[in-house]
């Protein structure tokens, strides 16, 4: 009989498997351990990596993740054959218009050097496009991850799947951008929590060693991070970004800059817009320019205090696609405000009827049905 100290994780198993089959429950660790003369701490510490749930471990799970280390093929032929086959350059937009921090950001991708970058802003004004487009222009991949409260380990480094009855090894988008050399994206980084962490020597340019499967991998050149968030990791005061996080300092400290990424100026965001207008055929320079001026009102009186919403280039871009539905400029400014309070949308609404002389609310269409 072995001693306490000396008793394996196999003599275990072996002993357990042949006794009580594959599945065990807390009985027959306790008879395991009368058996061998260890502790019940002892032996479950020996068993978890079998842990099912409180009580019950399933003999054959570290058996399949062994068997698929001592068969390495069997994953990279499914990464390597992916990797081939995709091609996560993006597209280029023709209706992007360059402004704000992008040349900035063209520039450090273009070096390849290893730079963290965090982009903040408010909503809907550019910040992942402009990041998109200029991995376009550069004919560079990015890998894009859309960051959310759930997102942890498994879901970024990688992990084990079930592959035609075959438990093999996947790899994350992080681990992915890595051996590419890509540019990986985590979006709306201010929503994580603090599994994110897991990212630590991933920005510091080290890589990541893979503990399921003693692997090291280092980061190929022109590999690179770039967040986006709406705030700068610290949480929401006013509550407009519910569901933003305090990001810890230790990870925040690790990008090397931060942009703050404004609103497009009127000019060009009529560029912008002009685009959308000729791809969707709806064409209407007065309209375009009347509502770069509205949206550049309201964004000044938000700064001011004086409201507390903004219309972001997303929904102008909103608007213009329900102009080419419905022809009619004040009722696609009305189905895209529609999502703000009453008072916002009415202040919304009548603000553009003082900039735009020949369009009318409802109101002044009312009492021109009744005269």
């Amino acid at each position: 009989m072995p001693a306490k100290s000396d008793l394996t994780t196999a003599q275990l198993t072996d002993f357990l498997s042949a006794n009580y089959g594959n599945e065990v429950n807390s009985d027959a660790v306790r008879h395991a351990c009368v058996e061998f003369g260890v502790t019940y701490p002892t032996a479950v510490k020996r068993l978890r990596d079998f842990y099912v749930k409180r009580g019950t471990w399933n003999l054959t799970v570290q058996e399949r993740l062994e068997q698929t280390y001592e068969a390495p093929s069997a994953a990279p032929a499914v990464a390597v054959t992916a990797r081939e086959e995709q091609n996560l350059v993006p597209e280029k937009d023709d209706n992007f218009v360059p402004f704000g921090n992008f040349t900035d950001v063209k520039k450090i991708i273009n070096s390849k050097l290893f730079y963290p970058v965090f982009i903040t802003g408010m909503s809907g004004n550019g910040k992942t496009f402009s990041v998109e487009q200029a991995c376009a222009a550069l004919n560079r991949e990015l890998i894009r991850v859309n960051i959310t409260i759930e997102t942890d380990e498994d879901d970024l480094i990688g992990g084990f799947r079930l592959v035609n009855g075959e438990t093999v090894w996947h790899n994350g988008p992080v681990i992915e951008a890595l051996e590419r050399g890509a540019v990986l994206l985590l979006d709306e980084v201010d929503l994580a929590s603090n599994k994110i962490l897991c990212l630590q020597s991933v920005l510091e340019g080290k890589g990541v060693f893979l503990k399921k499967t003693g692997r090291y991998v280092k980061p190929a050149a022109g590999f690179n991070v770039i967040a986006t968030a709406n705030t700068k990791g610290k949480g929401s005061d006013d509550g407009r970004f519910i569901g933003t996080n305090v990001l810890n300092e230790a990870f925040l400290e690790r990008f090397a800059l931060t942009f703050e990424q404004e609103y497009p100026t009127p000019a060009i965001e009529s560029k912008m817009l002009n685009n959308y207008c000729t791809e969707l055929g709806c064409c209407d320079s007065e309209f375009i320019q009347n509502l770069a001026n509205w949206a550049d009102i309201i964004r000044k009186t938000f700064k001011d205090g004086g409201i507390d919403e903004v219309i972001s280039t997303r929904r102008l871009v909103h608007i213009i696609r329900a102009f080419s539905i419905w022809g009619d400029r004040m009722k696609a400014i009305k189905v895209c405000v529609n999502r703000f309070d009453e008072e916002t949308k009415q202040s919304f609404i009548e603000l553009y009827d003082k900039i735009d002389a020949d369009v009318n609310t409802e109101e002044e269409e009312n009492a021109a049905n009744q005269d």
